[in-house]
């Protein structure tokens, strides 16, 4: 019964950091990559679509990108939904496809970005210490109902903490890998 308390944990764990590593690859960078686009909705048809489902994104190389539509009529909302998105990208239209000049990012941009990436990585640090919370309420719920012993209930609480340090050091290191990838000039 523990032990499922604690795969069920871990499970919802490496949920918070698959979904972490996508936030942090769609944060910008001084290159370009075409995850940054990945948040990006247009208005097609009526219907708020990602942009990934209406056109293709290349990196021809590290300061461009070209969005090419799948559908022409839609090149004026993707063109739009480029500029309202908070990514500081300036679209040229030349009516086959869109390109993306990446600007080099200045000092004050980096440390923005640095910031929101921090704001993210700290959203899931509490989202996997909810999750230790949780865990450990179970365990102590078994325990209370005695359907497991204090001994198990114990192991169970330092695994559970144990899952939760390797968590939170995984957020760590993929917050110091974006910022250096974020500060490189």
């Amino acid at each position: 019964m523990v032990k499922d308390v604690i795969k069920d944990a871990e499970t919802h764990m490496k949920g918070a950091i698959e979904a972490i590593k996508k936030e942090l690859q769609a944060i910008r960078t001084g290159r370009a990559n075409p995850n940054i686009l990945d948040r990006v909705v247009v208005e097609y048809y009526g219907t708020p679509t990602p942009l990934n489902q209406v056109a293709s994104v290349s990196s021809p190389d590290a300061r461009a990108l070209i969005v090419q539509p799948w559908d022409k009529s839609a090149l004026g909302a993707i063109e739009k939904a480029i500029q309202k998105s908070d990514l500081g990208l300036n679209p040229v239209n030349d009516g086959t496809l869109i390109r993306l000049p990446i600007p080099p990012l200045t000092e004050d941009r980096r440390k923005e970005l640095v910031k929101v990436a921090k704001k993210e990585t700290e959203e899931r640090r509490v989202v996997v210490r909810n999750l230790r919370r949780d865990a450990n309420e179970k365990i102590k719920a078994l325990e209370k109902a005695n359907q497991v012993s204090a001994d198990e209930s114990k192991k169970g609480l330092d695994d559970i903490q144990k899952l939760t340090d390797k968590y939170i050091a995984e957020l760590d290191k993929l917050l110091e890998q974006k910022e250096k990838e974020i500060m490189e000039v």
